[in-house]
């Protein structure tokens, strides 16, 4: 079974509901977040101050999880999530480890 590397990439608004959300998910061995800067043709989603900036705060959760249990994840996320504007990449993971 190979492992995948989710993303989810949220606004900063969801940030703490969703690190709560996947700390209590017990498929969910850990994660890691980071805040990030989103750029592109979406100012509808955007304020006043990012379309000025050029940019819009988001953050962004990764994952390691298997396949299965990934788009298992990402279905609970679409129903508990629903309208929320979150994004998502599920990519395959070539190789991941501890440099000891």
């Amino acid at each position: 079974m190979a492992d995948c590397l989710l993303h989810l990439i949220c606004s900063p608004k969801l940030e703490d509901s969703l690190a709560e959300w996947l700390l209590e998910r017990a498929e969910v061995p850990g994660f890691t977040s980071l805040p990030i800067a989103g750029h592109g043709s979406s100012e509808h989603s955007m304020s006043l101050a990012e379309q000025v900036a050029g940019r819009s705060r988001r953050v962004m959760f990764l994952l390691e999880l298997p396949e299965p249990a990934a788009r298992a994840l990402l279905e609970a996320v679409r129903a508990d999530f629903s309208g929320s504007g979150l994004h998502y990449w599920l990519l395959p993971m070539l190789a991941a480890g501890h440099i000891d």
